[in-house]
């Protein structure tokens, strides 16, 4: 038997953003962390990266207590640092000192050897025109797909 896929989406930085480029980063986790988000415990609505020392930390995304741990379970909130190498690192850094980029978690999964990684993106938010016409679209699409049905 294969174990769930787990794959937690950040929906709503794809409305509110266009992604420009993205990277797939390692998270540094304590241990009841990586249980609680095997059991799909976590969100990334308020995600986003910040530097601090060169090192890049992922701030905002809550990942719920692990039920059946102590007194030494984790912060739900508490900053996380994101491993990627020092290329991509130092890409991401001036990249986002542009005006109107940052950068955003887009997914948080286990791959194949059962590390927790996170897409993140280079983002630029979008204006209001801008969703509204991504909407639009939306809609639409499911009107085609509907008339296909039929």
């Amino acid at each position: 038997m294969t174990p769930p896929k787990i794959s937690i989406k950040n929906k709503k930085a794809y409305f509110q953003y266009e992604i420009m480029e993205t990277y797939e980063a390692g998270i540094v986790l304590t241990g009841t962390e990586i249980k609680s988000i095997r059991s799909n415990k976590a969100t990334l609505v308020d995600a986003f990266c910040k530097f601090v020392n060169r090192e890049l930390w992922l701030t905002g995304m809550h990942i719920a207590e692990y039920s059946f741990g102590t007194y030494n379970n984790h912060e739900p909130k508490r900053e996380r640092k994101l491993l990627l190498n020092k290329l991509e690192l130092r890409k991401l850094f001036r990249s986002s000192q542009e005006k109107g980029l940052t950068i955003v978690a887009l997914k948080l999964f286990i791959n194949g050897k059962g590390l927790a990684k996170v897409d993140i993106g280079l983002a630029r938010g979008k204006k209001m025109h801008d969703k509204r016409e991504d909407l639009k679209q939306k809609d639409s699409k499911r009107e085609m797909d509907r008339m296909m049905k039929d």
